[in-house]
């Protein structure tokens, strides 16, 4: 595929067709059910080709349909096993990977940014890219500084020719499709999803916000000896350059293919970038897909350290951090102090004057971020997060409820969505971390459980 599908009625009808294509093969299904067909093969037959269907459509189209299709692959380990199996292959794919515009174009959009010299300071481009996203792809090249007479490897960020449009687009018709879209990602209440990506759409297609946010945490992260955050070069509206990061493969790789030891050590890396990066720098990088953390392993081949991309969904957090409620919140949590824990909801806008909640129930709902911290090391997996998420998702649960009563204040939102994100990653990881000690060093108000 080219280019991005430019028109809207193009794209709307490709996104409106997945829950059409859905229907039509549990239709066919019944008729082989009825023919005498085991119905647990219909229905792997149903959901392998749904979900071939549907993570093609949303890598091949970008813009906002990918931006849904990566979100989703965060939550793939809370879904039942038998229908995250079919899917697992297909998320894998996408959050590594999507078809390139042509060199051409990228050319242009450059010449267009950089200037019509750009070629005297960016002196070799690689033809094809070497990594593809949402609303962007990523090429390789040598950056020449006229000044210093030096060169070094780069790897440049453009974005796609009416990306903000598709975006917009896309999550428009998603949003209006989320109802018959829900039955294509079962126990997924897609409409909050969809509500959150819209409303940091407009920042992520910003690339000089992105690229101040990737300066303050390549100065923050500069000599740490397990992290690398690369340096920013040069930017533009549509153009980021930022020093190469020699990787072979990502997180994605090692939640398919890795050891247990290279789960552990890069999982653990995962868990101390994402809460110590508040802490460090006053910002929260809000994209956990695997995709964004690259393995460098050392020269024998023994896990090394993480390197870590994509800076254009950041939280910026007022209190210089994380704040800290919530470390609080868990504290008490884990205290058993449910009094405790629903005064301090109150006071921080949690819950409504007027809203009635068993203490208990509260604390078995939050169980699932309360737990990591209750041993040393904590053993994230997919049957844990299973059965958290089918608790959680199940009328007959005392905790079904607890969600429609609570209410999440603005500035939680992203730290909500990072954090949920991150336990997803962990639990595709099946990792083991000191998951305590972490957040006693990292995050405000939870030291001394």
């Amino acid at each position: 595929m080219a280019d991005l599908p430019r028109t809207a009625a193009a794209r709307t009808a490709r996104l409106a067709a997945l829950p059409l294509g859905y229907a039509g093969r549990t239709a066919l299904g019944f008729g082989k059910r009825l023919g005498g067909k085991p119905a647990e093969t219909v229905m792997s037959e149903i959901q392998q080709r749904t979900a071939e269907q549907l993570f093609r459509t949303l890598g091949e189209l970008k813009g906002g349909a990918m931006k849904f299709g990566q979100a989703l692959s965060i939550l793939e380990a809370a879904l039942p096993e038998e229908m995250a199996a079919p899917y697992r292959e297909n998320l894998t794919k996408l959050q590594d990977s999507a078809p390139p515009m042509p060199t051409q174009t990228v050319r242009d959009v450059i010449a267009a940014d950089l200037g019509a010299d750009w070629k005297t300071k960016l002196v070799w481009l690689d033809g094809g890219p070497t990594a593809a996203a949402s609303i962007g792809q990523v090429h390789k090249g040598r950056w020449h500084d006229p000044e210093t007479g030096q060169s070094r490897e780069v790897a440049v960020k453009v974005q796609y020719p009416d990306a903000g449009a598709a975006l917009e687009s896309d999550l428009k018709t998603l949003a209006r499709a989320a109802r018959t879209l829900a039955p294509l990602i079962p126990g997924v209440d897609i409409k909050p999803l969809i509500e959150e990506i819209q409303a940091r759409a407009k920042e992520e297609l910003d690339y000089p916000l992105e690229a101040d946010a990737q300066r303050t945490f390549a100065e923050a992260f500069r000599d740490d000896p397990d992290i690398v955050v690369p340096e920013v070069v040069a930017v533009g509206p549509r153009v980021l350059v930022t020093e190469w990061l020699e990787s072979a493969s990502s997180l994605a790789t090692i939640i398919t293919e890795g050891t247990a030891e290279e789960r552990d050590h890069y999982g653990e890396l995962y868990v101390r970038f994402l809460f110590s990066g508040p802490a460090r720098t006053g910002l929260l990088h809000a994209d956990p897909h695997p995709g964004n953390y690259r393995i460098i392993p050392n020269a024998d081949g023994s896990p090394g350290r993480l390197g870590v991309l994509d800076y254009g969904a950041v939280a910026r957090l007022p209190e210089g951090g994380l704040p800290a409620p919530l470390g609080r919140f868990v504290r008490l949590c884990a205290a058993g102090d449910g009094d405790g824990l629903i005064a301090g909801l109150r006071e921080e806008g949690f819950l409504k004057d007027k809203i009635r909640m068993d203490p208990q129930i509260l604390m078995d709902y939050l169980s699932p971020f309360v737990e990591p911290t209750q041993t040393e090391r904590f053993r994230f997996s997919r049957a844990w997060m299973r059965e958290q998420f089918q608790r959680l998702n199940n009328p007959k649960d005392p905790t079904y409820t607890v969600s429609i009563k609570l209410n999440l204040p603005p500035s939680y939102l992203l730290i909500h969505r990072t954090w949920l994100g991150g336990v997803g990653v962990m639990s595709q990881l099946e990792a083991e971390a000191p998951f305590r000690a972490i957040m006693e060093e990292f995050l405000p108000g939870f030291a001394g459980v």
